[in-house]
């Protein structure tokens, strides 16, 4: 003989009682902190020079090999684009301006998720992207050496 089991009586069903959402201010307050972050590094390369010496470390490979690695000349693109001057910003260092650009690229997409309320989806480069990174890091790097890609040296 089989028996029902009896179910007891439930009570009202209410909405959790998590966290109230978060007004504006608080969702901007994020990406606001990276942007102050980013303006206070870009200010403090933009009143010292990185042009003159002793200011800043050398980059230990340069100094040892003579060779331009591919960050040689990301402080001195980074002071000539806070002076505004973007053919300098460039010649300094083109792969270090173009991070720049994708950055921002980036931290507009996570300001517009911010203020629309919705959490902004991390970057996931996909393994092609990565290869194309690599790959274009390191011919940077090699042309930037040669004497054909004299251009591209700060």
């Amino acid at each position: 003989m089989s028996r029902t089991p009896v179910r007891p009586p439930t009570a009202p069903v209410r909405p959790p009682a998590g966290p109230r959402p978060a007004g504006t201010a608080r969702r901007l307050a994020a990406p606001l902190g990276a942007l102050a972050a980013a303006a206070a590094a870009f200010t403090a390369v933009a009143l010292v020079d990185p042009g003159e010496p002793g200011h800043y470390p050398v980059c230990p490979l340069l100094h040892h090999t003579g060779l331009l690695c591919p960050g040689c000349g990301g402080l001195r693109g980074a002071h000539a684009l806070a002076h505004g001057d973007l053919t300098t910003a460039l010649h300094a260092n083109a792969l270090a301006l173009a991070g720049y650009l994708v950055l921002a690229g980036y931290w507009l997409r996570w300001l517009r998720c911010a203020a629309a309320g919705r959490p902004a989806p991390a970057p996931r480069p996909g393994t092609v992207h990565l290869w194309i990174a690599a790959v274009l890091t390191v011919l940077f790097t090699v042309v930037r050496n040669l004497d054909a890609g004299a251009a591209l040296t700060p």
